[in-house]
């Protein structure tokens, strides 16, 4: 979806664990690595937006993480509980425009992989904790954070 507002947007991402690997896209535009997301739509919440994200961008049916016990889900036709993020984030975009990110992690049953038509991808793949570690590819400091927490949460 396009922009919201010129200034800042709010935008959902996920760090997908699968067989301890975490899935990590090329951005076709800025050329760095980062996790699957996007921009919240007018109509969903965070985590929904989370959960379409990784569906269009790389096919995947993901079930977010929610730690034991740190909410409560409850549905009473006004209120609705929404499984936290594990991070939040704002970070400058461009010069005049920045994104407030929830940082969730998920879960896959398959690593199989239906990348988008519609959004360009430079590369995608599963790393390992040692691949992400070593880091020989320059992920940036805070995805190789969010990458690793991800892994020691998920992984099996």
């Amino acid at each position: 979806m396009p922009h919201i507002h010129d200034k800042i947007d709010f935008c959902s991402e996920t760090f997908i664990v699968f067989d301890n690997k975490v899935l990590l896209r090329k951005h076709d535009k800025f050329k760095i690595w980062l996790s699957v997301g996007g921009h919240i739509e007018l109509d969903e919440d965070p985590g929904l937006a989370a959960v379409r994200e990784a569906k269009e961008e790389v096919g995947l049916d993901i079930v977010l993480y929610q730690e034991e016990g740190k909410q409560p889900e409850f549905h009473d036709g006004k209120n609705i509980s929404l499984i936290p993020p594990q991070y939040l984030n704002r970070h400058q975009v461009t010069e005049n425009h920045e994104h407030i990110v929830f940082i969730y992690f998920g879960r896959s049953q398959t690593d199989i992989l239906e990348l988008s038509e519609t959004e360009v991808t430079e590369d995608c793949r599963w790393f390992t904790k040692e691949e992400i570690q070593n880091n020989d590819l320059g992920i940036s400091d805070m995805v190789q954070f969010y990458a690793l927490q991800a892994l020691e949460k998920l992984s099996v």
